[in-house]
């Protein structure tokens, strides 16, 4: 059967209270004026990625266990405003739902109802099998019910992407992910070895590829053996929000590397994304257009002495940061069964 999804991606579904606050972490007081006020909306790590792969053309489909409830009315409207593919397996305990915090610098910390998930929640074993057998590839979210599907992805031939974000390297939930795996993202800010990690990977699982994205210092590759340095974009925007970096690159490198570009320049694709994504308030849900991440990739291909001070896209320059976290400040600590 031929596909007709280019990506499938598995879990993530929910919704975001933001909240922007003074400072983090938040000085203690009786009380706290927010501007510019709080808002609730649509998106938590499944989604965006959904929302990048789609704004890059990519034919996507998401399946996630969803509740009868407000929260779950704001994800479908999301998938449907959007032309998102969605299969929506009812949840009882209600739609995963979050409060991030926001700081001025950009800085996120994010706090899970844990009430809404369940160790017996499951992804119908038939509904993956279906997906799967019509799709390309499949990115899943470190969910525990999509932990579960895995071996059925497996079984249907699909190559498998998963991001373990801020993981530490040992934590034993995130192995699952990270062994079955092709291709893995995560961020270095847990790490104290980054590279043992990547290779230890590799070593132990599926992966042909390993990405460790590094905030303004870029990303670290580590593919056919070779670990290589992928610099950073700076953004065409002033950081507001590092809220869906991740996703961003994650989307972004997929819509190259499904279409047959080497890992390196993949990306590079993904580092331009994840700049874009620091760019948009946390209140809104939206990902980098494809002639937007073309220019912003061929201005990082350039050679360096052609570029100048008013390029939109540009390499950063030596010396200057946009750090949206400081290093080895995790932005998003993600529990178990967390979005």
């Amino acid at each position: 059967m031929s596909a007709e999804i280019d990506v499938l991606v598995l879990g993530g579904a929910g919704v975001d209270t933001i909240v922007h606050v003074p400072e983090l972490p938040v000085p203690f007081a009786d009380s706290h004026m927010i501007r510019p006020g709080i808002v609730t909306r649509a998106g938590q790590s499944g989604d965006f990625v959904a929302l990048g792969t789609t704004a890059l053309g990519l034919r996507t489909h998401h399946l996630d266990l969803l509740g009868d409830d407000s929260e779950g009315d704001l994800v479908r409207a999301l998938h449907r405003e959007r032309g998102i593919g969605l299969t929506a397996v009812p949840q009882p305990l209600g739609t995963k739902r979050a409060v991030n915090l926001v700081g001025p610098d950009g800085r996120r910390s994010s706090l899970y109802d844990a009430t809404r998930a369940a160790e017996t929640d499951r992804l119908p074993e038939d509904t993956v099998r279906a997906l799967a057998a019509v799709s390309r590839h499949a990115h899943v979210v470190i969910t525990q019910p999509c932990a579960h599907a895995l071996p059925a992805l497996r079984e249907a031939g699909l190559t498998i992407s998963t991001d373990l974000h801020d993981w530490d390297g040992s934590n034993p939930y995130h192995e699952p992910f990270a062994h079955q795996a092709d291709l893995v993202f995560l961020s270095s800010a847990a790490l104290t070895d980054p590279e043992r990690t990547m290779r230890r990977i590799t070593e132990r699982g599926r992966a042909r590829v390993v990405v460790a994205t590094a905030g303004a210092d870029g990303a670290y590759l580590l593919a056919d053996g070779e670990l290589t340095h992928v610099p950073a974009a700076v953004p065409p925007a002033p950081v507001v929000d590092s809220n869906g970096a991740g996703d961003a690159f994650a989307a972004a490198f997929l819509h190259a590397w499904l279409d047959g570009a080497p890992p390196r320049r993949s990306a590079l694709y993904g580092t331009v994304a994840g700049a874009y994504a620091c760019t948009i308030p946390s209140t809104r849900a939206a990902g980098i257009g494809p002639e937007e991440l073309r220019a912003g990739v061929a201005e990082l291909e350039r050679p360096g002495p052609s570029r100048t001070p008013g390029d939109r896209w540009r390499a950063r320059p030596p010396g200057v940061s946009w750090r949206a976290r400081p290093p080895g400040v995790s932005s998003r600590a993600r529990p178990p069964g967390g979005s």
